[in-house]
């Protein structure tokens, strides 16, 4: 076990930094915990529900803390190998005491008012459950519990009722939330039947505090007690230390199985793309297959500023991505859903998809602002919903197009249901790629030839011939081809600018990271003069401390004021440029620097301060983690060639 290392903050800050935080998980929803011991951060009881805990956008939003009386810097953390449960260790004067913490996956079983699942049942679900398994180790240590949920993103307290002292050694406590007719009708989904919002279980014996439950118990050495909070149809839980260990032990053992189906190198890099998977695994909604982008929202790019976004939805960009870092670590079954789930996706009337939507499919993701909470560090607006939602992205039709095209070679199937949606984004593609849209990074400026979405046009039109042809459809295979062809022609005109790079659009030579996707696409090889020139002014030109920026904030009209971090999935887009280029060396030094940037738990947010590490953006986000596999897999495979 390994000394916490706290990143960075704000002075004299009362929030955590960023990477300090774990991320639990049970496929359904997500929740953040930070190395006091306090959950800061857990929407129920889905991953786009309203938070019941969100001290992490405002101290007085809702926490739930375990841990020493009066100590919050532990000895300790770290993920219990091969799962996504967490373990914290303090040393204090007395003692030394050990929580274990998890949202815990048990057997599958149904539901009496229905199930948000579209894909065929599997062996496992989520309990509904998050348990919190302590443990003195040696000595004695005065254990702390402290739960003080704020439902409907901090604006309705609890009032605790007790439902049972402590007669069969659990104390059983509801939280019921006290709502007006409006807001009740905004949590349907978390109480459908009773204004029960949560039940709490402890076999500490626990007080009410106003809108808050408390509990103290001195442990002596080799004493496990537990708490656990449930949001199943019954309330259940478990009533004793024993029975919580239980739905741990089954836990670890859903995520340690499902690790072992994938495929990974015998490498000292191992690890990282075995904790990626497992994020990943994390951000998918079970019940659906679809992956959000991050579990948090307004987590600001820009400390104080204004760049906060909420990014717990599905964006169809990341579908090649997800498809290729699925099947590149051998995990299919991830890999089907996912596509099943672009199959079940409402079109618009054009046919075209949107470029993200809802856990559950939903369309309108309109953006608000939630005026009640100050946001991490002071960080404003609090944002729910994307407006981004119906902007014009040419490039969503290459990326749905590309995704399935891995599949398909990896499957040697095209769902048949597919192909129609398929179809029509090809059609889409070819309708759209000569429009001016927003463009990979959905800038609020005016629409531009960007062209990253140019290069993803013709991805679509060219998978789509591909993909033609292994159905026998000679003849779309031939006109898709053609007009693939008047793309790239189109780009190699104007898309590269005097000294022979690629330029951010059409009406500007500034640079932007989007075009190291240039030759991951196999657009042109990686011999090519102009992919070399582009892949060197990126790594020469648009970095800072070694670092990729995804553009220059003051060359680029994206509606936004204020600077923003390095991206990560930039830098680790050029790691894999380099690789494909054959610079394997510098590859592997800006990779191994890239993975040393990690935070304590080896989780990534969106992006980096690049002067001090500091992360900054959602967390964990999705695409970084993408990105890692895809980078560290070019790397290692250059050595082992």
């Amino acid at each position: 076990m390994s000394a916490v290392a706290l990143p960075r903050r704000a002075v004299d800050s009362p929030f955590p930094a960023i990477a300090d935080y774990g991320f639990l998980s049970d496929c359904h929803t997500g929740a953040l915990v930070a190395s006091d011991g306090s959950i800061e951060w857990m929407c129920l009881p889905h991953f786009d529900s309203p938070s019941i805990f969100g001290a992490l956008l405002d101290r007085g939003a809702g926490s739930w803390r375990v841990g020493p009386y009066g100590l919050y810097v532990p000895a300790g953390r770290r993920y219990i190998p091969g799962t996504n449960m967490i373990e914290t260790t303090w040393m204090t004067p007395q003692g030394w005491l050990r929580v274990l913490d998890a949202l815990t996956i048990g057997a599958w079983h149904d539901n009496k008012h229905g199930s948000s699942h579209t894909r065929p049942p599997t062996d496992y679900d989520a309990d509904h459950l998050l348990v919190r398994l302590i443990e003195c180790m040696q000595g004695e240590v005065q254990v702390e519990i402290v739960c003080e949920p704020m439902l409907q993103y901090g604006t309705a307290p609890a009032t605790w009722t007790i439902v049972q002292t402590g007669e069969d050694g659990a104390c059983l406590v509801d939280a019921v939330i006290e709502m007006d007719a409006e807001q009740i009708d905004a949590t349907d989904e978390v109480v459908p039947s009773d204004p029960t919002a949560v039940r709490l279980f402890s076999d500490i014996r626990m007080g009410i505090e106003g809108n808050r439950t408390h509990g103290r118990h001195t442990m002596h050495e080799g004493e496990k007690r537990f708490c656990a909070i449930s949001w199943t149809e019954e309330r259940g839980g478990p009533h004793t230390a024993e029975q919580a260990e239980e739905y741990l032990e089954r836990t670890g053992h859903f995520w340690r199985t499902w690790l072992a189906e994938g495929t990974y190198p015998d490498h000292p890099w191992r690890y990282h793309l075995q904790r990626s998977a497992l994020v990943l695994k994390g951000l998918t909604f079970m019940p659906t297959g679809a992956l959000v982008a991050a579990p948090t929202t307004s987590l600001p790019e820009t400390p104080q500023g204004e760049r906060n976004w909420d990014y717990r939805y599905c964006w169809m960009r990341d579908a090649s991505f997800t498809l290729w870092a699925l099947h590149a670590l051998g995990l299919d079954w991830e890999a089907d859903d996912f596509v099943q789930y672009v199959a079940d996706m409402e079109r618009n009337e054009d046919g075209s998809l949107q470029i993200m939507y809802g856990i559950k499919g939903q369309k309108d993701l309109e953006e608000s602002t939630l005026e009640n909470l100050k946001g991490y560090e002071g960080a404003v607006p609090v944002r729910v919903g994307n407006g981004a939602y119906n902007q014009r992205q040419n490039d969503v039709f290459g990326a749905v197009l590309d995704s399935v095209y891995l599949h398909s070679k990896n499957r040697d199937h095209i769902p048949e249901r597919l192909w129609p949606v398929l179809d029509a984004q090809v059609g889409c593609a070819e309708a759209a790629w000569k429009q001016p849209d927003q463009g990979i990074w959905e800038a609020r400026g005016e629409p531009k030839h960007y062209v990253s979405s140019k290069l993803m046009c013709w991805v679509a039109l060219d998978r789509g011939a591909r993909l033609a042809e292994r159905r026998g459809q000679a003849e779309d295979t031939e006109k898709w081809q053609e007009v693939a062809e008047e793309i790239r022609a189109d780009i190699l005109e104007r898309g590269v600018d005097k000294r022979g790079v690629f330029r951010q659009h059409y009406d500007t030579d500034s640079l932007d990271a989007s075009c190291l996707l240039v030759p991951l696409f196999r657009f042109l090889g990686p011999d090519d003069e102009r992919v070399r020139a582009t892949v060197a002014a990126i790594r020469d030109e648009l970095t800072e401390n070694g670092l990729v920026l995804r553009y220059r904030t003051d060359e680029t009209d994206d509606g936004l004021q204020g600077e923003e971090g390095t991206f990560l999935m930039c830098s680790f887009w050029l790691v894999s440029a380099l690789s494909e280029i054959g610079e394997d060396r510098e590859a592997e030094h800006l990779c191994e620097r890239l993975l040393s940037y990690g935070s304590p738990l080896q989780l990534y947010a969106e992006e980096l301060e690049a002067s001090s590490g500091r992360h900054l953006g959602n967390y964990p986000q999705a695409f970084t983690h993408l990105a890692l596999i895809n980078a560290v897999t070019h790397v290692v495979g250059a050595q082992q060639r």
